[in-house]
């Protein structure tokens, strides 16, 4: 499946902005399902020095400095890419769970050490005894891992909620799991942070999701949108996405721009600045099937 993609962020401020950093990170990446053929990214008010490169996980990033007064500031970014998503992974021919665990505890052996990274606790998830208790409900003994994660996938999207309005970037996750309500952020962290009280690595990846309109409706032009879900490493198969706000594995219509430890480690844009005061962000996404 081939995809034109646009992708429109603006900040309003309050007040003017005398200069302001930021990092962008939204080209798609490069993946064995996946090649971006295009990518393009305009700002406005145009930058004063502007630099790209990969960042640890190997997500590209676009660095850029604003140098003027503004009030605004848009990043539109316009994307072609393909997407060929293999076969889904068989999900009860993978170790047992329990095996897979005893491979990330000291000491790890070298096929492992590039996984081993995310089983640690990140800056925006800890693991809990509590979350492991969850998790268990999934992972039996004796459970295929993957099984598991599909499991844990499917009860994430039984047990919880989608409101838009229950949460922001910076509601923790606890809070998360004391409303049982969120978004697809939320419900990835979730996850993550329940495999990873097992002894599993798991990342965050975000992305765009095709989404599709209703019966005998039009297709609106920037309805789709951002989205979010998470990946589990199975040895002997690799990395392979799970996505629990819709309980499914995602495949043509998940379009993958970066991965990391947490959102903090792929935020589409962030930075710092002088002067703004409050602002107001409006976000449009759309995936056009080529």
């Amino acid at each position: 499946m081939n995809y034109a993609i646009t992708h429109r962020t603006l900040y309003e401020y309050a007040a003017p902005v005398s200069v302001s950093h930021h990092v962008a990170r939204l080209e798609p990446r490069a993946t064995p399902g996946q090649a971006c053929e295009d990518f393009t990214l305009d700002i406005l008010p145009k930058p004063a020095r502007r630099r790209t490169r990969a960042d640890y996980f190997g997500n590209r990033l676009c660095l850029f400095t604003i140098q003027e007064i503004h009030d605004e500031l848009e990043v539109i970014t316009k994307s072609r890419v393909s997407v060929n998503a293999p076969a889904p992974a068989s999900l009860d021919n993978s170790l047992p769970w329990e095996e897979a665990a005893r491979l990330f505890r000291d000491p790890v052996s070298p096929e492992v050490v590039t996984p081993y990274e995310f089983v640690f606790d990140s800056p925006q998830l800890r693991a809990s005894r509590e979350l492991a208790d969850y998790a268990m409900e999934s992972f039996r003994p004796g459970t295929p891992l993957l099984a598991g994660a599909a499991d844990l996938t499917r009860r994430i999207f039984e047990d919880f909620k989608y409101d838009p309005k229950a949460t922001t970037v910076a509601t923790p996750l606890e809070e998360v799991w004391k409303k049982r309500r969120g978004v697809c952020q939320d419900f990835a962290h979730f996850a993550i942070a329940c495999t990873r009280s097992l002894g599993l690595p798991a990342r965050y990846v975000s992305g765009y999701l095709r989404t599709y309109s209703p019966p005998g409706k039009p297709r609106l032009i920037g309805a789709d949108a951002s989205h979010a879900w998470f990946s589990i490493f199975s040895p002997q198969v690799g990395w392979v996405d799970f996505d629990p706000t819709n309980n499914v594995q995602p495949a043509e219509e998940h379009i993958t721009v970066a991965y990391g430890r947490d959102y903090g480690d792929v935020s589409p844009v962030a930075g710092i600045l002088t002067g703004g005061g409050s602002h107001v962000v409006k976000v449009s996404v759309d995936v056009q099937p080529l």
